[in-house]
């Protein structure tokens, strides 16, 4: 199954090294193609590459480990990692545009989404909060230069 991130998708998870689920507004399904396969495909899709979008960030905000990328401009598809994407089966990613909130659960982290679902990881709550963070001054400055733009 071919599969490129759109506007309902929330969150890209590792089940196996070479496969996935993913977790749209309306809808779960699993891919047979790894985390990173599928980062890089939609990347590709919408222009660039994974390593280019990696690059904008690190030119945009500074980050170059475990960093943030726009997967799509205009409809700020902004995504961020939970792992480094070198650790594919321990990797998720995530985008910041539909999360709700995000709290301890015990030892594990849970990501309430807007539509209402969830996402439990055996993630520190600072990694979690440093990603959250991360990828909010990626959608910061990247609003900043449209408002810009259009001046």
């Amino acid at each position: 199954m071919s599969y490129e991130i759109n506007n309902e998708t929330i969150a890209v998870c590792p089940i196996t090294k070479n496969t996935s689920k993913v977790i749209e507004l309306n809808d779960e399904f699993i891919v047979s193609k790894s985390v990173n396969t599928i980062m890089e495909d939609s990347c590709q899709y919408f222009g660039s590459t994974l390593s280019g979008r990696k690059k904008g960030t690190q030119n945009l905000i500074g980050v170059s480990h475990k960093a943030p990328i726009i997967v799509e401009e205009s409809n700020e598809m902004i995504f961020f990692p939970t792992a480094s994407s070198r650790n594919t089966e321990n990797c998720f990613w995530i985008r910041l545009n539909y999360i709700e909130k995000y709290y301890r659960d015990g030892n594990n982290i849970k990501i309430e989404f807007k539509n209402n679902n969830f996402l439990n990881l055996k993630l520190s709550y600072g990694i979690i909060d440093n990603q959250i963070l991360r990828a909010t001054r990626l959608e910061s400055v990247l609003r900043k230069r449209k408002i810009d733009k259009n001046l």
